[in-house]
């Protein structure tokens, strides 16, 4: 708990009722409380309860959890190996039977909220596996470092969500004929804690919004999704950086602009339109920066991990995943002499639009000794991961070179 919760300044504002309900109980003594005592703050629950003991912890306040890439290797993520990337305090309080939707903005014909009950009765239900990925996945690799949490390459994941097609709210809500984008909005807090200030609301194109895989959802693998991966209901939208999927999600708006939530700002989920040189300062306006949409091309070896002893004259069975934003993957190559050949691998197609693609391969070492083993995909337009980390940019944004692993023969 954090001694930084104002008595003083709360009280004048809110009163001791609201303080209480503030800490989820009634305060007992309240009326004792000496004049300038300081309250004790409720921190979050621990991120970490029910997560594999091997997550990176890139962050408490607030909490961000990366997996190590090894332990990516189940064909749908699994809860407990799932990246966390939160931008503000998960909510106090999450009463489910009183949990709405409402869909609102300048391109809604008229303002409509929904319970949750209603929506799991009211619309068909789906089911997808799909790819959500920070947009700094991979950040610790640029340099000079660029800012945000360092991530290596474990802020993704693939699991499978359950829930109803955005796109049926929409059409039972009416949208008008100059929608052009639609922004979220969560009820987790500030990290100021101050009820003005949203830590996080992004948005899509409404092409996007309106595509049969974006899902506002309740259930993550089957059951409830979990506290910090924003229970009871979440916008999923796979193919685009996580952070559009929004948390928590109390209300979505239907825009005649292009939304300008938090975190829409800046060079936060942006890329520099032209190539920029490393560590340069770049005006942060539109003029200079592009919005990141589909991700780019990408594979990993989840198997084995770096550090894998090889007996002579055996073979390595690998396996990894790979995705391609809103395409598809067509190829995966593994290369063991620093990419001047490639073989090509065995790559499994999607189980639907969106999801990850399994691919494997048995490597045969010509002699013993350390070997670097590469993965690169290729997507279905041609484009392909490149071997050394892509051009710098101010926010360290989708890095998606080759990923490699150090492996000893003999």
């Amino acid at each position: 708990m954090n001694p930084d919760f104002n008595r003083r300044g709360f009280l004048k504002k809110s009163g001791l009722t609201v303080l209480g309900t503030a800490l989820g109980s009634r305060m007992v003594f309240a009326d004792k409380m000496p004049e300038g005592n300081v309250t004790p703050r409720w921190d979050e629950n621990d991120a970490l309860k029910g997560k594999n003991a091997e997550m990176i912890v890139q962050g408490d306040k607030p909490w961000n959890v990366e997996s190590p890439v090894h332990l990516l290797d189940d064909k749908i993520t699994p809860v407990e190996k799932m990246f966390i990337r939160n931008n503000g305090l998960v909510p106090e309080k999450v009463d489910v039977s009183a949990w709405t939707l409402t869909i609102d903005g300048e391109s809604v014909k008229a303002p409509k909220t929904y319970t949750l009950a209603e929506l799991k009765k009211k619309f068909k239900t789906y089911t997808y596996q799909l790819v959500l990925e920070c947009g700094g996945n991979g950040r610790s690799g640029f340099q000079p470092q660029a800012s945000g949490n360092q991530w290596g390459q474990g802020a993704v994941h693939c699991a499978s969500w359950t829930g109803v097609r955005l796109k049926d709210i929409l059409a039972d809500a009416g949208i008008k004929d100059d929608a052009v984008y639609i922004g979220y909005h969560g009820k987790d807090q500030h990290l100021s804690r101050d009820p003005k200030k949203e830590p996080i609301s992004r948005g899509v194109p409404i092409e996007k919004a309106l595509e049969n895989e974006t899902l506002v959802a309740w259930e993550l693998n089957g059951k409830d999704i979990p506290e910090f991966h924003g229970y009871p209901l979440r916008l999923v939208i796979g193919g685009w950086p996580a952070s559009v999927s929004g948390k928590w999600l109390s209300r979505i708006s239907v825009r005649n602009k292009v939304h300008d939530g938090a975190k829409m700002e800046g060079h936060s989920y942006r890329m520099p339109k032209s190539p920029v040189a490393p560590g340069e300062d770049v005006p942060q306006t539109d003029q200079y920066f592009r919005i990141i949409g589909s991700m780019p091309v990408k594979s990993l070896i989840t198997f084995p991990k770096t550090g894998a002893m090889i007996a002579p004259d055996k073979e390595l069975a690998l396996r990894g995943h790979a995705w391609a934003g809103d395409l598809s993957v067509k190829k995966v190559e593994v290369s063991i002499d620093f990419g001047s050949t490639w073989q090509e691998c065995k790559l499994e197609a999607p189980v639907n639009r969106l999801a990850w693609q399994h691919w494997n391969a048995n490597i045969k070492f010509p002699s013993n000794g350390y070997y670097e083993v590469w993965a690169k995909a290729t997507d279905s337009k041609g484009n392909a991961q490149p071997m050394v980390i892509p051009a710098w940019n101010p926010g360290g944004y989708l890095n998606n070179a080759c990923e490699r692993i150090a492996v000893k023969v003999g």
